[in-house]
């Protein structure tokens, strides 16, 4: 049979029991080789194997075929047109061409990469990356714990008490031992004075605590249940035990009215350098990001608690205190605007005393109308001595921020300044004009901005300390003026100390000197510091 009678063949006369393809295999070859000499062919296959070559979704093979029956018209029977799915079986037969049974399925289907790329890929299993409560612990941290604990507990069958405890606090844990109180009685939630294994198993281990860091874990025990911050109460029961416990703390013992001071001391410390949002209530972010758990673990590693420079040091407490007992005349545990000023022998402005007063930088704690308490107090030396700290920036910002838009014109700024001149006009000091100073001011913060100086500009700078000295302390600014050479000596032979730092060494020596001289009966100097005055 010729190409030509093929050509003219009725498509029906394929389905006759008479023109079997099977008993002619040569029609079948003449019409596959008649088909891939199309142009139309040529096109098709070639697009299908440039799709394939790019990775992309292949066209449909059907879509292309319908073209191609169109393009070629009747050149080719139906029934080998049809690329996408095998034809039906003939009408009123039960069973077809003996090919088409055995081929269910299109020649470019058959262990094709096209096939296989028009399938919807198969579902993959991403393991669980969220845990309500934390990632559960290793499966070998998991029994080295365990193991640990029943050792510690092997002798203890009926369970721990809380002076025994503190062993699990520092070797299960690895937490400070002054933590031990407080981890035990959230364990023993029923107050039965007792832990057993079984319980601190299910609280350290199956409740996850065993995989967390270690502020997460003392965030925990230390937060009350359904509270999402600590409060400075919930540190009161952590510098209890401190005190009962610490060598360093020992003297402190026959005097619960200063071991209450210290705690209170402590936490304000804590709290003006770690809750940055000024909201009394700390954070999981908040104490993360800052270093008191590092404080923590060290003043449980060191019996010298004044070499725990960051909020445990007696001595620091000690200048906090003396210094406010200084002001305090009355000795009623308050201070009013007449009692601050005397602060550094005169050395702030009146203008700057009201604005603390105000309550601008702080809202105080004291329920006395006009004065301020040992907890506001503390918060107003830690920023005054300190003025390079972020809490030190904010508050006296707020202070020079009369209008609060978030920026020091230089019209707030000479409205402090002025009194500052005022006062060198005083002692006879040559004043400097303001127009000088605050070209110096700008030429030392470099604000982003002309003409005003935000709070991020003065967190940029490490000269923002000197901007505040200038406009509301006579006594600072003066002594940057003449740059006191003992001062810069001080910095160089001990740059890891801030500012804050130096001032509690120099007034714990003339504290404890002045304390000397009382003792051995030379006179009361408590009003008369050795600061040089203005």
């Amino acid at each position: 049979m010729d190409i030509d009678d093929v050509k003219i063949l009725d498509p029906e006369l394929l389905q006759l029991p008479g023109l079997s393809v099977k008993s002619n295999p040569l029609i079948a070859e003449e019409l596959f080789s008649h088909w891939l000499s199309l142009p139309d062919t040529a096109r098709l296959v070639k697009s299908l194997i440039d799709d394939s070559k790019s990775s992309s979704t292949p066209v449909s093979i059907s879509k292309n075929c319908a073209n191609l029956n169109i393009a070629c018209g009747s050149a080719l029977p139906s029934v080998f047109l049809n690329s996408g799915t095998p034809p039906l079986s003939p009408r009123g037969s039960s069973s077809g061409s003996p090919r088409f049974s055995r081929q269910k399925t299109s020649p470019f289907s058959l262990h094709s990469p096209l096939r296989s790329l028009r399938e919807p890929p198969k579902p993959q299993l991403i393991p669980q990356f969220y845990f309500q409560h934390g990632p559960p612990p290793a499966k070998e941290l998991k029994e080295q714990c365990i193991s640990m604990v029943d050792h510690l507990f092997s002798d203890y069958i009926d369970g721990l008490r809380i002076d025994e405890f503190k062993t699990v606090t520092k070797e299960v844990c690895k937490l400070p031992s002054f933590l031990s109180s407080v981890l035990f009685r959230k364990i023993d939630v029923d107050s039965t004075g007792i832990v057993t294994r079984d319980a601190f198993i299910k609280y350290w281990v199956d409740g996850h605590m065993l995989a967390m860091d270690v502020a997460s874990q003392i965030y925990n025990i230390l937060r009350q249940p359904g509270c999402k911050y600590l409060r400075q109460a919930d540190f009161k029961p952590v510098l209890d035990e401190l005190l009962t416990t610490h060598p360093g703390l020992e003297f402190l013992r026959n005097t619960p009215e200063f071991q209450e001071r210290y705690a209170e001391t402590v936490i304000y410390r804590i709290f003006y350098y770690i809750n940055r949002s000024g909201t009394g209530c700390i954070t999981l972010r908040e104490l993360k990001r800052g270093n008191l758990i590092a404080a923590m673990q060290q003043v449980d590693e060191e019996d010298d608690i004044n070499k725990v420079i960051r909020y445990f040091s007696y001595e620091h407490f000690y200048v906090i205190y003396c210094r406010f007992w200084e002001l305090d005349g009355d000795h009623d545990f308050l201070i009013d605007k007449e009692n601050l000023l005397k602060y550094g022998n005169h050395a702030l402005t009146y203008r700057i005393v009201d604005r603390i007063f105000s309550q601008v930088p702080r809202k105080f704690t004291s329920k006395v109308e006009g004065k301020m308490s040992y907890e506001d107090f503390a918060y107003f030396i830690l920023a005054e001595e300190d003025k390079s700290s972020e809490p030190s920036l904010e508050y006296w910002f707020k202070c020079i921020d009369l209008d609060g838009d978030g920026v020091m014109s230089p019209n707030e700024m000479q409205f402090f300044y002025e009194e500052q001149l005022h006062r060198m006009e005083c002692i006879t000091q040559e004043p400097v004009l303001f127009e000088d100073i605050l070209c110096q001011i700008f030429d030392m913060i470099k604000p982003e901005k002309e003409n005003c100086i935000t709070l991020n500009d003065l967190k940029a700078s490490k000269l923002s300390r000197n901007v505040f000295n200038i406009l509301f302390n006579l006594n600072k600014f003066m002594a940057f003026e003449t740059r006191d050479p003992f001062l810069i000596r001080q910095e160089r032979e001990n740059p890891t100390l801030t500012e804050w730092d130096r001032f509690a060494q120099r007034e714990y020596v003339r504290l404890s000197m002045e304390e000397d001289e009382v003792s051995n009966g030379s006179a009361d100097v408590w009003d008369e510091p050795l600061e040089s005055p203005f």
